[in-house]
Order: C-alpha cells, then sequence, then structure tokens
C-alpha cells in the first residue's frame, strides 16, 4: 500500500482523533513550541467526558488551559521540567513535577517507566517518501512518539522541515489532523547591563574552535553577542534560538572544528522567532535528534573544547548549585544542566560555566548564599562545578578548597552582601 493512501486512510477532523482519548490515559504533549495546539484546545473541550488523564509534558510554550483549576478532576499535568504555564498548578498541587535529567527522559518511555498510551505530536507535512519531521522540536517528542500506543499527530503546512534524526513515517502515525497555523514564537531574553557584562566575561573564557551550549535569554544572547570576534566555533545544545543566526551568517559559527559531527549545529529542539524557523527548514547544515543522543553525556565530551554555559537560582559558599526550586517552591527543573557539565568537563580542553547575575529582586537578595535556603534542590553538586560568573566577576573554584572557594565567590558577589558573607563563612569555620 503506498504512503499516500495510508495518509487519507487516517487523515479525519480532530474532534473524532481526540475521541481516541479515555479516562484514566497517560498523554503525551508535544512539548517546546512544537505544542499541537489545535489538538490540546480540542481535548480541553472534551474535558466532560474524561476523567483522571495524566498529561505529560516538559516545556511548552503557549497557555496551557488544561492545568486550570475547573478542570482538575479531567486533567492532571505531569512536568518533566516545568514552564511557567504550569508553575502555578504545581506550586498548588493540582499538577506534579517528576525530578530527571533530561538525557533520560527518552528511557522513561522506551523502557516503561513512564509507559504512554497516546502521544500528540505536530509535524510537518510528508515528504515524497512518506517522512514527516518533528520540525521545531524532536529531543523528547520523537521518542514519546515511538513509546506510545497510539500517535495522533497534526500536520502542519507551517511546520519546518528539520533534518537529522527528526523523522517519522506515515505507516507509524495512527491518526492524521490537517492543519495550517503559524508555529508558536518564544519571546526572546532582554539585556540589561548585568547580562551584558555576564556576556563579555564569559566570551573572554571561550577560545576560537570551541564548541558551545548555552540557552535562551538574556545571559546567552549576551554571550553571543560578544563573540563576533571569534573563529571556527560550533554548537552542541539542547536548544538554540535566534541568537546564533547572526554569528553563522558572519563566518564565525561554521563548525569546523568540532570533533563530533563536524561543521553541523547539533540539537534537540529550538525556541525562536518565524525568522528561526525560516532558516532551519530544510537546512542540512542543522541537525536534530532526540535528547538521549544530544544530552549524552559521553556524547557531549566528544566534542573538543566544549564550552557549557548554564544559569542557577542560587550557588552557596561551598558551591552547590540550585537551578530548579526557590526553597521548598518548585520553579523549573533540572533540564540538562547536569548532562552538559559533566559533558563539557570530560572534554579535552572543555569548560562547564555557570553563569547568573550577582543578586536578585532588584538587588535585595544576594544569589551567592552562605547556605541554599531550605529545602531547594541541589541541581549541580560542589564537585561538578568549574567556573562560576557573575558581573563583578569569575571565579575557579575546580580543584580548589572550600577556603578558597568561598574567597573566590565572595569577591564575585555583589559588594553589598561581601561582608555578611564573610562573617557566615567564618562561623562556619570555612575561613
Amino acid at each position: 500500500m503506498k504512503w499516500e493512501h495510508r495518509f487519507r486512510e487516517r487523515t479525519l477532523d480532530r474532534a473524532t482523533a481526540i475521541q481516541q482519548i479515555k479516562s484514566g490515559m497517560r498523554v503525551y504533549v508535544g512539548s517546546g513550541v512544537g505544542v499541537p495546539l489545535q489538538l490540546l484546545q480540542t481535548l480541553v473541550e472534551a474535558a466532560d467526558r474524561l476523567r483522571d488523564v495524566e498529561l505529560v509534558q516538559i516545556l511548552t510554550c503557549g497557555a496551557a488551559p488544561y492545568a486550570a483549576p475547573a478542570l482538575q478532576d479531567s486533567f492532571r499535568v505531569n512536568a518533566l521540567f516545568i514552564g511557567g504555564n504550569v508553575r502555578h498548578a504545581v506550586q498548588t498541587g493540582r499538577a506534579d513535577f517528576t525530578p530527571v535529567f533530561l538525557s533520560e527522559i527518552p528511557a522513561l518511555f522506551r523502557a516503561g517507566h513512564l509507559p504512554l498510551d497516546v502521544a500528540l505530536v505536530s509535524l510537518s507535512p510528508p515528504d515524497e517518501h512518506g517522512f514527516c519531521s518533528f520540525g521545531v522540536e524532536v529531543g523528547t517528542t520523537k521518542p514519546a512518539a515511538e513509546s506510545a500506543d497510539i500517535v495522533i499527530a497534526e500536520i502542519n503546512l507551517q511546520m519546518p522541515r528539520t533534518l537529522g534524526d527528526s523523522f517519522i513515517h506515515i505507516s507509524n502515525i495512527d491518526y492524521v489532523v490537517p492543519v495550517d497555523y503559524p508555529i508558536p514564537e518564544a519571546v526572546q531574553g532582554k539585556q540589561d547591563g548585568v547580562s551584558a557584562e555576564i556576556g563579555r566575561k564569559v566570551a573572554t573564557l571561550i577560545p576560537d574552535g570551541a564548541t558551545l551550549q548555552m540557552g535562551i535569554g538574556g545571559i546567552p544572547d549576551a554571550v553571543l553577542a560578544n563573540l563576533f570576534d571569534h573563529r571556527n566555533l560550533g554548537i552542541h545544545s539542547e536548544l538554540f534560538s535566534d541568537g546564533i543566526m547572526p554569528l553563522i551568517d558572519a563566518g564565525v559559527i561554521d563548525g569546523s572544528r568540532k570533533t563530533f559531527h563536524p561543521g553541523k549545529v547539533v540539537a534537540g529542539f529550538m525556541l525562536g522567532s518565524r525568522q528561526l524557523y525560516d532558516y532551519v527548514d530544510d537546512n542540512p547544515f542543522f541537525e536534530l535528534h532526540p535528547t538521549d543522543y544530544v544530552n549524552d553525556p559521553f556524547n557531549i565530551a566528544k566534542n573538543d573544547k566544549m564550552v557549557a554555559i548554564n544559569s542557577a537560582i542560587q550557588v552557596d559558599l561551598t558551591g552547590q548549585i540550585c537551578a530548579d526550586s526557590i526553597g521548598t517552591r518548585l520553579y523549573s527543573g533540572v533540564g540538562g544542566q547536569i548532562d552538559f557539565m559533566r559533558g563539557a568537563a570530560r572534554s579535552h580542553g572543555g569548560l562547564p560555566i555557570i553563569a547568573l547575575p550577582s543578586t536578585a529582586r532588584r538587588g535585595s537578595v544576594s544569589r551567592i548564599v552562605p547556605t541554599l535556603t531550605a529545602g531547594a534542590g541541589v541541581v549541580t553538586t560542589r564537585s561538578d562545578v568549574h567556573t562560576i560568573v557573575t558581573e563583578f566577576g569569575v571565579a575557579q573554584l575546580y580543584g580548589k578548597t572550600i577556603r578558597q572557594r568561598v574567597r573566590a565567590l565572595i569577591a564575585i558577589a555583589h559588594p553589598d552582601f561581601r561582608d555578611e558573607l564573610n562573617r557566615q563563612a567564618q562561623s562556619f569555620g570555612y575561613i
């Protein structure tokens, strides 16, 4: 049977497709900007007939109407990374959070630790061979689709066709819903004076020929803005955004000195603008892969001069990193931070970096603290930390004693808090 016949045979309207979801099922929701918006809206409209449907998701962009208090008997979110659209639901006990490394999420599905009844995904139109691309989000969505009993796919005419290990054949899709609407866009981070200064300091640590991992936001964009004098940079990252496009156009990012997938930008997903989606469409310079490949620390370490740049909510004086909670309040998740911290540490000439502003709440709270707030989660241990950067400087912690670490971290804390940090460190017997 030709794939075109299968495609027609499995095409139906979204209301009929959503009828395949029954009470008590576990449903994966396509993540990032690869959210199947119309299928989710139809699912919400069917809430009255559904009870105890578990919706498994990573970070999703846009609204999450299924997480509304009025629908808590119908749907319960299980967030593997907490985004702003479900944060309140998690913090008030109406939704769940599962701590997990991004590199290990595919194994949750594939090995049956978190078996999926249904995967709701968004795909590009099929090519002449019947293969659809997962487009903007391959990382966890492809493994979910390969593991779920039922795959329901929006085939979106506006989804870019990304290359790499990013395809699914029509024969592996159970129900097809044709749609045509713009892929959601992720708001870019805003740079301020603090993030600009951090960006300048981080950029001085990056050698020519390095391979970079960074996320989205003011600090990553500030780092990128300071790399135009660099040469032969590469990208191997769980995600990328608009900030890499000018550097590619300028010839700074060419991947020529990468030692793993040379000449390619390798990632799991992207968050950005329509311009970015058009830029990557059918562009062989980009390869998207599942996160158990991209975020595997052993694969990351195959890149010489691997520089991983991540952030934190708090850093204590011994170097412990909290990046997922504010005290007991769950805020985000583990994500890929430790995957890349450990991968970069094992890379020949590699460098793992934690970059963060020295203060929060308009300067009233220090992010470098004597001890982490009670209940705060340690995402990156003090043994994993190498380099920490704030707007006040660079602290090299790897191989350093607690006494040396304390002094280095106090030196890059905001001046308003250094005396108190010194007093606390002395009371602990650190210095």
